[in-house]
């Protein structure tokens, strides 16, 4: 494998009941770009987010991360091997605290002996003051400090999606995988998302591949752009290659802002 490519997934096809939601799917991703993948609703995307984190079993295909095959691992160990990702809906833990939400995802490279959890040793307070250390930096981050020990359904609705991309960020990823992060938001929230995303790529070194219906933003964003239908590869390339191919827009972008 050309390891050039933090990622490659290679004729990837996936069927449900008969119906294929991925077909022969291939993509090469280098380390360090930002990939916008667009379609209409039932494109399989989410699927293919899902297969590419260990939630979905490929029917057939193969899927190397930095180097390494993952296509069947769990997602646990395909989150420690540093692919980290944010939902369509937002899956939060309503109920514990903001700075606990993020703290939750830091402990996914923990390997400490339930002895020593049940115990308090101080090697797991130790760890559990370094958590929390982590926490706190990534919401100052988002501008989530103040809410910190809110908790997290009470936030506003822009708030929560930030505190979900920051909750990815804890488990440290090198590829950071984000379904729909715009959606429900207002121009004017959707351009804050726009530069955060752009300082977390540089500030984290990360790799970043997103869903994402508002083509403003794919096209602001995103150094190349997949597009998805049907289960099939529609079409590929730049942003501008994209905006310019008939086909694409005659089947999904039309007059869209």
């Amino acid at each position: 494998m050309n390891t050039d490519f933090l990622l490659k997934m290679d004729s990837l096809s996936v069927s449900f009941g008969g119906v294929k939601a991925l077909e022969n799917y291939s993509l090469a991703l280098p380390t360090g770009r930002i990939l916008g993948i667009i379609g209409p609703n039932g494109a399989g995307k989410t699927t293919l987010f899902n297969v590419l984190t260990g939630f979905i079993r490929p029917d057939s295909g193969h899927i190397h991360f930095d180097g390494q095959e993952i296509t069947y691992l769990d997602p646990y160990k395909i989150a420690r091997l540093g692919v980290s990702r944010s939902f369509q809906n937002i899956c939060l833990f309503g109920n514990l605290s903001v700075i606990d939400n993020v703290i939750v995802s830091c402990q996914i490279h923990q390997h400490t002996p339930f002895l020593s959890v049940l115990c308090k040793t101080r090697s797991y307070k130790q760890n559990e003051l370094e958590f929390r250390e982590k926490a706190w930096d990534l919401l100052s981050v988002f501008g989530l400090e103040k809410h910190a020990d809110r908790r997290a359904k009470t936030l506003a609705y822009g708030d929560q999606r930030r505190l979900e991309i920051a909750r990815a960020l804890a488990a440290t990823p090198k590829l950071l995988i984000i379904d729909e992060p715009a959606a429900g938001m207002n121009p004017s929230e959707t351009q804050e998302l726009l530069d955060l995303i752009l300082k977390l790529k540089e500030k984290f070194s990360l790799t970043i591949v997103l869903i994402e219906h508002n083509m403003n933003l794919v096209m602001r964003l995103c150094e190349f752009i997949q597009v998805l239908n049907c289960g099939r590869l529609a079409a590929e390339g730049l942003p501008a290659e994209i905006q310019q191919n008939q086909e694409v827009i005659d089947a999904y972008l039309g007059d869209r802002e």
